[in-house]
């Protein structure tokens, strides 16, 4: 089994204009639990999970203010760090005690596009409740996607100094590929890079307790007035249920469950087409993948490239 360095993601970290529609529709209608606020700032965790939050939202200018890795101890942040010092990677702050909320031991980077990673340990975890059965909130946040202009070059970034392996690709019927899923432990994929017309965040993945949960949850959430995009409708790459909508401010979010699990020793990258019905959708329930259900998920240009946020 290879040992990474990175263990895990954390949690997404985004800024939103309408700040407080935004927190408003993740707690009152998504299922997440505020676990701390300040002026402008918001903590949110899953029920079912041990991070002491897995979306912070921030009110700016619209952008990804970051994503936050898990790192298994003080020692491998400090490994990590010097092989990215090595790479020449552009560091935000050195490896040093967290000051905001949950506390930890991390350091901060720009990637080979410009969004800020962070990567941490030691931080102040809670206690996690086994989702009830039928109980349709997330239980965890399952992957983050990013769009890029240069698809191959920002998915070889994660693998060159991260160590991140291509478990699937997604290509069209002449060979070009489209988006890479990768993964940093057993899960199928952690992220994902999806060939697009800018850098800017692709989709949020949220997941579910299982099927049930799943679908009762998309039921909620059209109920909440919210779009459907996407879906529902199950995955050839990665096995995985997917319902996309879109947030108050624009973003793509998921609901997910039964995202494949798998073992680097055996495991051998696939290359789906696109063009195969299949490969969208194993079950047929959602509608056929077209440009302009592509073109939902481009985004907004993120205007947060090699600019860190404030917090």
């Amino acid at each position: 089994m290879t040992q990474r360095l990175v263990s895990h993601l954390r949690y997404a970290a985004l800024a939103v204009p309408n700040f407080d529609e935004e927190r408003d529709f993740f707690i009152r209608h998504w299922g997440l639990t505020e676990v701390h606020g300040e002026d402008g700032l918001s903590y949110l965790a899953a029920e079912g999970s041990t991070e002491p939050f897995i979306l912070r939202l921030r009110r700016d200018e619209k952008r990804v203010d970051l994503a936050g890795f898990g790192v298994r101890n003080r020692a491998d942040v400090d490994a990590l760090a010097a092989k990215l010092h090595a790479d020449d990677v552009q560091f935000v702050h050195e490896p040093q005690e967290l000051t905001g909320f949950s506390g930890g031991y991390g350091f901060r980077i720009f990637d080979g596009d410009g969004r800020v990673l962070e990567f941490s340990t030691g931080y102040q975890t809670r206690e996690a409740r086994k989702i009830r059965e039928r109980e349709p909130i997330p239980a965890k946040l399952s992957h983050m996607v990013f769009n890029s202009q240069d698809l191959n070059k920002t998915a070889r970034w994660y693998i060159d100094h991260l160590d991140f392996t291509i478990s699937d690709s997604l290509v069209r019927p002449d060979g070009a590929e489209m988006m890479h899923f990768l993964r940093c432990n057993p899960n199928h994929h952690s992220i994902a890079v999806a060939m697009g017309p800018h850098h800017s965040l692709h989709h949020l993945s949220f997941e579910m307790r299982g099927i049930e949960e799943w679908m009762r949850g998309a039921g909620k959430i059209l109920r909440s007035g919210a779009r459907m995009i996407w879906g529902p409708g199950r995955h050839n790459a990665g096995d995985n249920t997917f319902a996309y909508f879109l947030d108050p401010a624009g973003n793509t979010i998921e609901y997910t469950t039964e995202l494949a699990l798998v073992d680097d020793d055996l495991w051998e990258a696939h290359r789906h087409d696109i063009s195969e019905l299949s490969t969208q959708d194993q079950w047929g329930t959602a509608q056929e993948m077209s440009e302009l259900v592509a073109r939902e998920s481009f985004n907004d240009i993120d205007k947060g490239l090699f600019v860190a946020p404030p917090v």
